[in-house]
């Protein structure tokens, strides 16, 4: 069969490109997308692939072969509303199914679609967003899952999300859990903390949160729980600017602990895993998570987790994390200093972590989506 796939999310970055590669930063449904890409090109040589792009593919994506291309579709502005819409309306090309790894389908999209929904967060936290992301989601993707054969999500929480939210059957909803991203791949060396002081300026313990600066991800409470802690140790929070995230930035100095919090948003893939491997901890308080990979990024690197008893973390970490209520700052707080002074506690977290990890790899969820999309055409006929 011919399975055509929106590859938009791989090439095109929400938060720049890496300086020293000038790859695309790939943060959650980016990283999701071009994961599937390179993990399905690996293990299907059987089906013919059209992958769709709004530009030349990136020179990490897999090469064109006999039964692999990529189809630059134009114009690239409102791409999928128009751009895909006319591909499939003219019927420039005619896949037996069409995978979209986004909440959103084409107005034309072939009858064989399916899209992926990695959470519905901005049902559960509308004041969490900015009124037009908020609209386009509610509106398209409510659109997109009506005309789908078939739903992918990332966790059984958001699958219960969804069929609560839309009343899309079960049957239609398949749960592929996401692998540990494949970032060790491309490291050349481990940075020493003596290299993270000289280049980052983090010097001594610190905690770490890795992901967007974005409301959801709870970070003032973070902050405020972490003023409260007497030790000398530090806050490193590493990611990117996402949305509302100016009072994320002002809360070191709200909560008078500003020169011991420490903003990074240049820290490469091939630097992260020094970061996680040289920190105390890594905590993640996050509101709701569709599934929360950097929890097991934490682990793959030996680094004992801290996260919220909600959403889909305790899913994705078992019992190989300390559990926090997020909504609570002296639950945060005293769970701080909890793994902070204890190095029984964080051996035993980093132990079962190490196993934990193991039960997530993308070849496994790309062979599980293969066998969807397949399922998809078989069951249409």
């Amino acid at each position: 069969m011919t399975i055509g796939i929106n590859g938009y999310e791989a090439v095109v970055s929400r938060f720049g490109y890496d300086p020293k590669t000038g790859l695309p930063r790939r943060v959650g449904s980016d990283e999701y997308c071009f994961e599937l890409l390179v993990n399905l090109n690996k293990i299907d040589k059987a089906n013919n692939y059209i992958i769709y792009l709004p530009q030349d593919p990136t020179s990490d994506l897999p090469k064109e072969r006999e039964n692999w291309h990529y189809k630059i579709v134009r114009p690239r502005k409102m791409w999928t509303l128009v751009g895909l819409s006319l591909e499939f309306l003219l019927r420039r090309s005619k896949p037996d199914v069409f995978f979209s790894p986004t909440h959103y389908l084409p107005i034309f999209a072939p009858k064989k679609s399916v899209i992926s929904i990695l959470d519905i967060s901005y049902v559960r936290y509308p004041e969490l967003f900015r009124k037009s992301d908020l609209n386009q989601l509610t509106k398209w993707t409510r659109y997109s899952i009506g005309k789908a054969r078939g739903v992918f999500t990332i966790s059984q929480v958001s699958k219960d999300d969804i069929i609560k939210e839309y009343g899309t059957p079960g049957y239609k909803i398949t749960v592929t859990y996401p692998g540990v991203g494949r970032k060790s791949s491309i490291e050349h060396k481990t940075l020493s903390m003596k290299d993270i002081a000289k280049k980052y300026g983090v010097k001594g313990d610190y905690i770490l949160f890795v992901g967007t600066l974005q409301p959801r991800k709870n970070i003032i409470r973070l902050v405020e729980a972490f003023s409260k802690i007497k030790n000398n140790i530090e806050l490193v929070v590493v990611g990117k600017r996402g949305w509302l995230y100016g009072e994320i930035l002002e809360a070191p100095k709200r909560f008078g602990v500003e020169d011991r919090v420490k903003f990074l948003d240049s820290v490469t893939d091939e630097d992260l895993p020094a970061f996680y491997r040289n920190a105390v901890c890594f905590a993640l308080p996050s509101l709701y998570e569709g599934f929360g990979l950097p929890v097991l990024e934490a682990m793959k690197y030996g680094c004992p987790v801290i996260a919220s008893n909600t959403s889909s973390l305790p899913e994705a970490a078992s019992d190989a994390a300390l559990y926090i209520d997020p909504l609570n700052v002296n639950d945060i707080t005293k769970n701080l200093d909890l793994i902070i002074n204890d190095q029984e506690l964080r051996k035993k977290l980093i132990e079962k972590g190490y196993k934990q990890v193991k039960k997530f790899n993308w070849e496994k969820t790309a062979r599980e989506t293969l066998k969807a999309l397949e399922e998809v055409v078989r069951n249409s006929k």
